[in-house]
């Protein structure tokens, strides 16, 4: 593949993995190749391969000769991931306060400092920034496991955190105050290099979003 055309294809990915975790491509629809060649600007060959990779992540369903479709969600689906989500992140942040750094310190301020700025806004009724939310709280996410020393681990991490924040979009609700603090106590709790504490802390964050996510109604 050339050049340019791992570019394209790179682009289209993303476009597509955004559409999938935003819930503009809703659960359970037909990927059109005809109509994603448009959308997207790739060759359907390219959006074959991108889409083989998107099953591979959990984000689409190959059904054989029928093409693919974005993969459906449930409860069941949510719980898993949540608890997925915890065994993983909270081996990583483990990892990650024993060998951080002066530098990862530094990163696990400036994300948290965009984070809170963003959560401000969203709390001040601004819900223009909640594409914006949705970046940032990976990133701080991300910020306190980055000296883990594993990029698979946190390649995997990060796939989980994708499926698992489809559901949060598909709520289309912010959880408001809640959500903050949570924040801000895991940041506190990763200056202090509580890793219990923090692995706690965790536990509560994603099983109150899940919770959250299940009296939305919009899961079933």
């Amino acid at each position: 593949m050339s050049e340019v055309s791992a570019t394209v294809a790179e682009a289209a990915l993303s476009l597509i993995r955004q559409d999938i975790i935003s819930g503009a491509l809703p659960p359970g629809s037909k990927i059109k190749l005809e109509q994603a060649r448009a959308r997207y600007s790739a060759s359907v060959s390219t959006l074959r391969e991108i889409l083989n990779r998107l099953v591979a992540d959990g984000l689409v369903v190959a059904e054989g000769q029928r093409g693919f479709e974005v993969s459906p969600v449930s409860q069941k689906n949510l719980i898993e991931l949540g608890d997925l989500r915890l065994l993983l992140e909270g081996h990583a942040i483990a990892l990650s306060f024993e060998a951080g750094d002066l530098d990862w310190e530094a990163r696990v301020v400036a994300a948290h400092h965009k984070l809170s700025a963003i959560e401000r806004q969203l709390l001040e009724g601004d819900g223009t920034r909640t594409a914006d939310w949705v970046r940032y709280d990976w990133e701080f996410h991300q910020a306190l496991v980055s000296a883990c020393q594993s990029q698979t681990l946190i390649a995997t991490l990060s796939s989980v955190f994708d499926r698992f924040l489809r559901y949060h979009l598909l709520a289309e609700s912010f959880r408001g105050k809640p959500v903050v603090d949570d924040h801000r106590l895991l940041f506190e709790l990763a200056m202090k290099r509580d890793v219990a504490g923090a692995q706690n802390m965790l536990a509560r964050h994603i099983r109150n979003g899940t919770e959250h996510v299940i009296k939305s109604g919009r899961i079933r």
